[in-house]
């Protein structure tokens, strides 16, 4: 009997630790959701305006190509609207570029973009960037902070990769909500970059052939620009994912796909963790989600082959991570100011990091810049190329390294570099 009235407890004791777990995941699952009605309508009218900007409701396209467009036209001097194409049915898939001197990148500016609503189901990374080109646009000149970053980096938020799917996407849609994840022609645009595991990788002209509009627009963008950092926005989960997002045998889950800039990646997914008001936290929007520190290898997480985040790796010197911003992939509008709040910062501390590390410029003997040669960090396996003006950025976590130059003009001698996190090593190299 003691024995029965033993396990009878401790069968017990562990439901009601389930019961509890269970409560714990649904009220973090209910912060992120949005439901409706939380607030009257007084209320709701009341908080969203936050910042000084108007978060009440979703924009239509157009409309939010007007609303980018009157930040231009506000901001001329630090302001740039431009497209990188369309869509399947004909939309413009629009950015907004800031900077202090919008007109033209200065020698060794760092580039960075954030790219969201690939699926377009997955709408608070839209709205957040639509948030964030106000934010910094009517802070500029006024926050030290903001002024410092458009001063030294070129930013580059692109709000919609995929606005035929958030067409027809259905706000109040959480959980299954499937209807817009697809472009116009019901392909996933986040397997539909190049497979690096499965397909030959040296002939970019190749490796177009059968691809969305949407994905050779971005395939273009991201080759044809020097960017330093990246990132892409999703949502149905709240985590910061890191590359590489798949491996050679495609294994469903579990399998740690770690890139040579491994540690550098992780560094970048702890700052954006860190740095929002809950990802940190290991938020679990299912029970299946388990993410310490609110970070994970995406291949670890589940595999996904032909995704942008290691399409940017493999084919430039950009180096994007993945954010899931909410447990709901399209929530009431009433949420929007709350997932602003909690990403504010998170976005601009990840901007800040196109200066932790090393940049400068490679030079021959002679003094000119050298383009297209590699610049290598001991120990990482993985080179950057310079650009026709012979500059190079490499990210790093704080530490110590070793870093040479190779071109065609031979090699740079070794230099030893100290990494604060806080403002970049400017160290030229010159080829003997």
């Amino acid at each position: 009997m003691q024995i029965v009235w033993g396990t009878v407890l401790a069968v017990t004791a562990c439901s009601s630790a389930l019961a509890l777990q269970d409560e714990d995941q649904q009220a973090q699952r209910r912060q992120f959701l949005g439901r409706p009605g939380e607030l009257d309508p007084q209320e709701e009218e009341a908080r969203c305006v936050v910042d000084g900007i108007n978060m009440c409701g979703y924009e239509t396209h157009k409309q939010m190509i007007g609303r980018l467009r009157n930040i231009e036209q506000r901001n001329p001097n630090i302001a740039k609207i431009g497209s990188i194409g369309t869509s399947v049915k004909g939309k413009p898939l629009v950015y907004l570029k800031l900077s202090g001197n919008v007109n033209r990148r200065s020698l060794m500016e760092p580039m960075v973009k954030y790219v969201g609503n690939m699926h377009g189901n997955e709408v608070v990374s839209r709205q957040v960037l639509i948030y964030l080109a106000e934010y910094l646009a009517n802070g500029y000149g006024r926050d030290g902070r903001i002024t410092r970053l458009l001063n030294t980096t070129e930013i580059f938020l692109l709000p919609t990769l995929n606005p035929d799917g958030f067409e027809i996407s259905r706000e109040g849609s959480c959980d299954n909500n499937r209807l817009g994840r697809e472009n116009a022609n019901r392909v996933d645009l986040n397997r539909n970059f190049p497979r690096q595991f499965d397909e030959p990788q040296n002939d970019l002209r190749r490796l177009r052939n059968g691809r969305e509009p949407e994905t050779l627009a971005a395939m273009d963008w991201i080759t044809r620009n020097p960017f330093v950092l990246s990132a892409n926005l999703h949502a149905g989960a709240v985590v910061a994912s890191y590359p590489f997002d798949d491996s050679p045998r495609h294994r469903t889950t579990g399998f740690y796909s770690a890139s040579p800039d491994d540690r550098t990646f992780k560094y970048l997914a702890q700052v954006y963790a860190r740095n929002h008001r809950e990802m940190h936290k290991n938020v679990r929007c299912t029970r299946a989600d388990d993410f310490p520190g609110g970070i994970t290898n995406g291949a670890k997480w589940y595999d996904v082959p032909g995704g942008m985040q290691d399409f940017n790796y493999i084919h430039s010197n950009a180096m994007e991570i993945t954010l899931e911003l909410s447990c709901c992939k399209h929530p009431p509008a009433s949420s929007l100011p709350r997932h602003w709040l909690d990403n504010k910062n998170a976005l601009i501390a990840y901007i800040e990091q196109t200066q932790s590390g090393v940049k400068g410029v490679v030079m021959d003997i002679n003094g000119s810049p050298v383009s297209g040669a590699k610049v290598s960090v001991v120990g990482i396996n993985r080179d950057v190329k310079t650009t026709g003006a012979g500059e190079y950025w490499k990210v790093l976590p704080p530490g110590q390294y070793r870093l040479v130059a190779r071109g065609d003009g031979g090699s740079s001698r070794e230099v030893e570099v100290s990494v604060d996190g806080k403002d970049p090593a400017i160290v030229n190299l010159t080829l003997q």
